[in-house]
């Protein structure tokens, strides 16, 4: 057994123009191997990562206090403390986090660590790709890259091409 106090652990703060929050790397800090968990911290009128889906990793949002938004592939759906969502590894696990209650949401994020994995942001039109440790994951990656969704080249060059 594997155990650490989430008072233990420093805040990690992201802060983007499209996503401004706080997170502790629970899963990471006692090296879980299949399992990620993260506790998130989102500010009165802040959002999370923007919206997205894996195809490879399931996830799970379990809310400890506040409320917000989920936004989700079949819509908005409030968000309270005690409620738990699963996301699905595919279009239809698509989400994002919004704060727009009164005080400060806090949530767990839990997910699988499969890789590789590639995930999907339909609005930003690009997608990432990540071999060799999944995303949230603390290992070397082998390859990783993001990439314009609508970019495509051929499997075979042209013969012009080989010149």
């Amino acid at each position: 057994m594997r155990k650490i106090n989430e008072s233990d652990l420093d805040w990690t703060e992201y802060d983007h123009e499209e996503a401004t929050f706080h997170r502790k790397h629970l899963g990471e800090a006692v090296d879980a191997e299949d399992l990620g968990c993260s506790l998130y911290q989102l500010p009165q009128g802040e959002r999370a990562w923007p919206y997205h889906y894996h195809t490879a990793n399931e996830e799970a949002l379990y809310v400890l206090s506040g409320e917000g938004l989920l936004r989700a592939e079949d819509g908005e759906h409030d968000l309270r403390a005690g409620d738990f969502v699963t996301l699905p590894a595919d279009e239809s696990g698509g989400h994002r986090v919004v704060n727009d209650g009164d005080d400060t949401l806090r949530y767990l994020a839990v997910s699988t660590m499969n890789e590789p994995d590639v995930t999907i942001y339909p609005e930003m039109e690009k997608f990432g790709v990540y071999v060799g440790s999944p995303p949230g994951g603390r290992d070397e990656r082998t390859f990783e890259g993001y990439y314009p969704t609508d970019a495509e080249v051929e499997y075979w060059p042209d013969e012009e091409d080989e010149n």
